[in-house]
């Protein structure tokens, strides 16, 4: 399956340096007013800043695998408790029975070095299943996390040439001892919408966590809306983990219910092979990152798949088989620290050289950010601002929390309850409630458990630690479960 992985990746090069920019329509003059008037125009407002690509960054060499691995592709990285994890294909040779077998590694940072537990460059935590659709060989893993159970979605094959993979799903509470689910059987397979040479079938899942949904994104070349040579993503959404109940496809009127998740592909949202996707709360939109010859680029499509609402932006650089974004457990962008609202991280990782058997061998880190953003126009968008302070139109301090704006009076209060304090206040904080205010001095208060609130307008909100009391001249009464009981709770600026 390594070599028809190849053959996808020069097809993509192929139908890349084929394609061409769209074009972009000139402004119309607007007409001259054919009235004269006394009454001076208004100035018209600045444009927004042009969203644009800065701060390039790359890794100084390779980030992952060496020489103990002939080859090694399609990662799955993400960014938990400090750490960055990292799931990748490859062949250790050793594994039983010998075929693509998924690795496991964490470093500090995207750029490595990764090292997996045993120091070793990659731990094997998945191979083939002997008997199963997934027999020899797996490979293009997409690891999510939801509550307290990693997922992985992955693609099966039986043998070499086993004329249509399909995908897999598996479950762990540590993200390295995997369990199949569904079975042991797939939970995608080929559509056979249209017949095509390209006979690779559905694999290369991408799956992130939104609203509730399980989102997945795939390549199936034996779909009807895939390209002349099989490329093409497709999207399914379900309730369930495993795709087995309330499932959902994009198609040409949005997402419609179907009865299993072989229905008909008739849309395809990128002209793609291996692509990987996250979600960008700022926005609400979906990136979704695929390589062109420039690099690697990515696409934005809003919450409903109706429009673009930022231009694509392309990572430079060296490449040779897709890449795997730099995501949070649950498949999301990274917030940037400094501007939540109008910054987007935007880093991969993605093999770049070739081996002396023509394979992807080595992983590299490459990145940039997405400036100048139009995020946080919504107050749903806003949810990214969760846990930042922000500037005050009084001498206070504004910490959204929860979609509700506290106003603290010290600035020493808000530093210690604040992920961080913003220079700039997003203007849609504004269209946020009012939901209590801090003033110095208020009335703190002791469960008989140990938890600490303030009493704010009479409700209760729960406080990380003595310290805040202590900041903001609050005395501590303690109080019985009885009188704690009755005071309604108003929030949590615990972070």
């Amino acid at each position: 399956m390594a070599g028809l992985k190849r053959l996808l990746g020069t097809l993509l090069v192929l139908a890349a340096a084929a394609a061409c920019a769209p074009g972009v329509a000139e402004p119309v003059a607007a007409p001259a007013p054919t009235t004269t008037s006394t009454t001076r125009p208004s100035r018209p407002a600045p444009p927004a800043p042009r969203p644009v690509a800065d701060r390039g960054r790359q890794g100084a060499g390779v980030v992952a695998a060496g020489p103990e691995a002939p080859y090694n592709y399609g990662p799955a990285v993400l960014v938990e408790g400090g750490r960055v994890r990292m799931w990748w294909c490859s062949q250790l040779r050793f594994a039983d029975p010998p075929g693509d077998d998924l690795l496991h590694a964490q470093a500090a940072s995207p750029s490595g070095p990764f090292t997996a537990p045993d120091g070793s460059s990659g731990q094997v935590v998945l191979s083939g299943s002997v008997t199963g659709f997934d027999g020899k060989h797996v490979c293009d893993p997409s690891v999510l996390k939801v509550g307290s159970t990693y997922y992985l979605y992955y693609t099966g094959a039986a043998g070499e040439h086993a004329n249509g993979n399909a995908i897999g799903v598996a479950t762990s509470p540590d993200g390295v001892r995997w369990t199949r689910e569904a079975g042991g059987q797939p939970i995608v397979s080929p559509a056979y919408d249209t017949t095509r040479e390209n006979t690779y079938g559905a694999g290369q899942p991408s799956v992130l966590y939104a609203d509730g949904w399980f989102y997945l994104m795939f390549t199936d070349t034996t779909g009807r809306a895939a390209g002349w040579n099989g490329a093409g993503q497709f999207v399914l959404r379900a309730r369930n983990p495993a795709f087995q109940s309330h499932v959902e496809a994009l198609g040409e009127r949005g997402f419609e219910p179907v009865a299993d998740t072989r229905r008909p592909r008739t849309r395809s949202v990128v002209d793609a092979f291996s692509a990987d996707w996250m979600y960008v709360d700022a926005l609400r939109a979906f990136a979704i990152a695929h390589e062109t010859e420039q690099g690697t680029t990515i696409t934005f499509w809003d919450h409903d798949f109706t429009g673009n609402p930022v231009p694509p932006v392309t990572i430079p650089g060296p490449w040779r088989e897709g890449p795997g974004l730099v995501r949070t457990p649950d498949g999301h962008a990274p917030l940037s620290p400094e501007d939540p609202c109008g910054r987007v991280p935007l880093d991969v990782v993605r093999a770049t050289v070739d081996g002396a058997a023509a394979a992807p061998t080595d992983l590299g880190h490459f990145g940039l950010d997405l400036a100048n953003a139009p995020g946080c126009r919504t107050a749903e968008a806003a949810r990214v601002l969760d846990g930042y302070a922000v500037p005050s139109p009084e001498n206070t301090v504004d910490l959204v929390v929860d979609g509700r704006v506290v106003r603290v009076e010290r600035r020493s209060v808000t530093d210690r309850l604040a992920t961080r304090v913003l220079d700039r206040r997003p203007p849609v904080v504004d269209e946020l409630p009012l939901a209590a205010r801090v003033p110095a001095g208020a009335k703190a208060v002791r469960a008989p458990d140990g938890r600490l609130a303030l009493l704010l307008d009479g409700g209760l909100w729960l406080v990380p630690a003595d310290e805040v009391a202590t900041l903001n001249s609050s005395t501590i009464t303690a109080v019985t479960q009885k009188t704690w009981d009755g005071y309604p709770p108003a929030g949590d600026l615990r972070r």
